[in-house]
């Protein structure tokens, strides 16, 4: 049939799959907006506040389900508004597709009127883009961009379509998805048997699992490998909820913020387990802060292999095809000594147990936790509120933990979370946020007003830019430049403004009951829950430190 190209691109997002949309409409992408109308009960589209919102929705459907997520915007602001939300996309390997509309393609180049490259823009924050320049190739071209944002290490894909293109004519055919295949091309014998042979001869091994665990879905293999050669495992932020928090091998989160039990094992182990992790600054930024171990690196992407630190023995290839292949070399093993000095420093772990009348983010998580029936599911803002999430809440399955790690993106959550409710029907949505990172991007209240999205948000209240104030205090002499908020912002005013419920939390006994009617409530929530601004994340490394030179409360 020969239909246009608004149409093709409709039909071939259909084939693909999609059945949400996060976007904002605009003037170059007017053909689409009205194909969308025409298929508006096949494909959801979800109206945004701001484009930078439609890209973290469309972020947070991804980690939510493992599939592609899609946003659409039209030319120039619209574009560069979801340069952030691809870069975040980018840095932790989230399989989007991002579709702009542009200028008319005879206007292309001459600064016209809402005209930007953005393909120039985002091509170092993209997999792959594309600008399609004829009608023909189009469908082709939708359907490589979602095999690309699958295939391998993940990422986002960008494809800009000048407006005469989505009003020009073609021939289009049904064309059936096509599966991704995991890479094991490079998953050879001699590099199996390699590390099969480090990790048999090891007596304190470790294991650092990152977000290709997640990416795999190696979920069991994951629990096989520790408990064959009983490793201590520690997590890192983009693999939060991927392996039992309750596992007696289980020692945390590992970093700058990481526990001490993670941190200390990193430090002492002679083997240590990279399992689809990026060595990164905020983990370990120097060889020689793990100079007493040798080093395996399992990854998909072999530019990752001796990228920051250099390895002893590495296999490239899908983590679950990896392991499958890896586990039945392995000989089972004790490590009697290695996991006593584990549970030592277990013991470290300790939580705030306070009677005392003061709101604390421990004390939020354990009540937060002791409700969560399995169906919660965590997106986060960035800042102190984060850590204290991957701290201290309880992830009980896998894709439960949502947060910006290799970008940082203040103001992600709320988007995020609207993507991953939209996707999620039959589970609870809940947002943590700053008070911060809450007014970068509250609007999107508006999108799970419109929505009837029961998502809550839980702003940990205090009055500044809590990680940065921690920064200032350690490291500036507490000269607090530009972090105390002292804004007059009514929270809960702004929820009921929006459409949905607001609630303050000043006491504890206040908490529970806050939450049990918020999670009865069939609509957005927000809830300010009013913490001392001088609160601090601890453990942590200071920027640049090794990981073991660990700062407690107590030396403060």
């Amino acid at each position: 049939m020969i239909i246009t190209g608004a149409e093709i691109l409709i039909k071939t997002l259909l084939d693909e799959g999609v059945d949400t949309i996060f976007g904002y409409p605009g003037g170059a992408v007017l053909n689409i907006y009205d194909e969308l109308y025409k298929y508006r009960d096949e494909i959801t589209h979800v109206l945004t506040a701001h484009e930078q919102g439609a890209s973290h929705a469309a972020d947070g459907y991804a980690r939510a389900t493992g599939k592609v997520g899609v946003c659409l915007a039209t030319s120039g602001p619209g574009a560069t508004n979801l340069v952030t939300g691809i870069a975040t996309a980018y840095m932790d390997s989230i399989p989007m597709v991002a579709i702009t509309g542009n200028v008319t393609k005879p206007l292309l180049g001459k600064d016209s009127f809402q005209e930007v490259d953005i393909t120039g823009i985002t091509m170092p924050i993209t997999k792959h883009n594309y600008i399609v320049k004829d009608v023909n190739d189009l469908q082709r071209i939708v359907k490589e961009a979602f095999y690309i944002a699958k295939e391998g290490r993940p990422g986002p894909v960008l494809i800009d379509i000048p407006k005469d293109i989505t009003a020009a004519k073609a021939i289009y055919e049904p064309m059936p998805h096509t599966e991704v295949e995991r890479k094991t091309k490079y998953i050879t014998k001699e590099a199996l048997e390699s590390v099969a042979r480090l990790i048999n001869e090891a007596e304190n091994p470790f294991i650092y699992a990152g977000g290709g665990i997640v990416a795999s879905g190696a979920y069991e293999e994951l629990k096989e490998i520790v408990n064959k050669i009983n490793s201590p495992i520690a997590t890192s932020l983009m693999a939060m909820s991927s392996f039992p928090y309750d596992h007696p091998l289980y020692t945390g989160m590992i970093g700058m913020h990481g526990s001490k039990a993670s941190n200390i094992l990193t430090s002492k182990c002679d083997l240590l387990i990279n399992l689809g992790a990026r060595f990164s600054d905020r983990v370990i930024s120097n060889q020689n802060h793990i100079k007493n171990a040798k080093v395996i690196h399992i990854d998909v992407d072999p530019a990752e292999i001796n990228k920051n630190v250099k390895v002893d023995a590495f296999v490239v290839g899908d983590l679950k095809i990896v392991l499958q292949k890896l586990i039945p070399l392995l000989k089972e093993k004790k490590n009697e000594e290695w996991l006593e000095k584990m549970r030592e420093l277990k013991a470290l772990n300790v939580e705030d147990t306070s009677e005392t009348g003061e709101l604390t983010p421990e004390f939020l998580f354990r009540k937060l936790s002791e409700l969560d029936d399995g169906s919660f599911v965590l997106t986060t803002e960035v800042g102190q509120h984060q850590m204290w999430a991957s701290q201290y809440f309880k992830f009980k399955t896998p894709r439960t933990f949502i947060s910006s790690g290799g970008l940082g993106t203040m103001g992600y959550g709320l988007g995020a979370s609207i993507g991953a409710q939209m996707a999620l029907k039959d589970k609870q949505v809940i947002n943590i946020a700053g008070d911060g990172s809450f007014g970068m991007n509250c609007n999107e209240l508006a999108t799970a007003a419109k929505n009837n999205l029961p998502i809550i948000v839980i702003i940990l209240n205090n009055n500044s830019l809590g990680m940065v104030r921690q920064w200032q205090n350690f490291f500036y002499e507490g000269r607090y430049s530009s972090t105390t908020l002292n804004r007059t912002t009514d929270f809960v005013k702004v929820a009921e403004a929006f459409g949905g419920k607001g609630y303050r939390v000043f006491e504890k006994e206040e908490l529970v009951p806050v939450l049990k009617e918020a999670l009865e409530y069939k609509g957005p929530v927000v809830i300010d829950y009013v913490i001392e601004s001088d609160k601090k994340v601890f453990p942590m490394v200071a920027p640049g430190a090794p990981i073991n030179e660990i700062i407690s409360e107590e030396d403060v």
